[in-house]
């Protein structure tokens, strides 16, 4: 407590103030901020802000452009797969290929010197899904990938069926030779730049700078969109 002071006049100087001994605590709360401290907070935050959004930005476009690679090799192997299995087959009837009888829907021994993919493990068994203009036998639509077509296993030379020897019943030769259906990709998927499970398609006919689909056969797939990927390159590009 402050000493109480007499005998002061208006006008007087004083010299000093008596305390009691006890200390008077001001409280830094008590003082605030001022407008320019105010000014100067608002101000960093804006500029850290600006400073951020970008590069949130192209932290978003670049795992997106990464999405697009991997969709896209995605695909492109589903149809590389896809025309593996087709090595060895020969489709008679329906204007596809010339040979000598047959119906039209299952493949015949293939005579020429094109040796199947070893990685290739079945051979596509209908031929109805080639049109009379896709004479390398890629797939005729995307959706071909998805539904899946009917396979059969491939025999090796001289063996009877997946190693079975001559002296094995034909009932077990047939069930090792049945027909089963291979899906190719689980669903078309979505392309990261667009949004929707839309691709510009291109056949084997097609030239790399074509920017139409002959219809023919699907052998790449490309994105629709128009914009520009972060190292300049156009996105339908790639």
């Amino acid at each position: 407590m402050f000493s109480r002071l007499t005998n002061i006049q208006r006008g007087d100087s004083v010299s000093g103030v008596k305390t009691t001994g006890r200390r008077a605590l001001v409280s830094a709360d008590a003082r605030g901020f001022s407008l320019i401290e105010l000014m100067i907070t608002v101000t960093i935050m804006t500029i850290l802000t600006m400073g951020v959004i970008p590069l949130v930005k192209v932290s978003i476009k670049r795992q997106k452009e990464q999405q697009l690679r991997e969709t896209l090799r995605q695909i492109r192997t589903a149809i590389d797969e896809f025309h593996r299995d087709t090595i060895g087959m020969t489709c008679t009837g329906g204007g596809l290929q010339p040979g000598t009888g047959g119906t039209g829907t299952q493949p015949q021994p293939n005579t020429g010197q094109v040796a199947p993919d070893p990685r290739s493990k079945v051979m596509i068994s209908d031929c109805t899904i080639f049109g009379v203009d896709n004479l390398d036998h890629y797939p005729p639509d995307l959706d071909t990938l998805v539904n899946g077509v009917n396979v059969i296993p491939r025999v090796q030379a001289n063996m009877g069926g997946k190693g079975l020897g001559t002296s094995d019943n034909k009932t077990t030769l047939d069930s090792q030779s049945s027909t089963k259906k291979k899906v190719y990709l689980r669903g078309v998927p979505i392309d990261p730049m667009t949004g929707k499970s839309e691709w510009d398609l291109r056949s084997c006919y097609d030239t790399y700078d074509s920017t139409s689909w002959g219809g023919e056969n699907v052998f790449d797939v490309r994105s629709k969109s128009k914009g520009t990927a972060l190292n300049g390159e156009r996105y339908s590009d790639w």
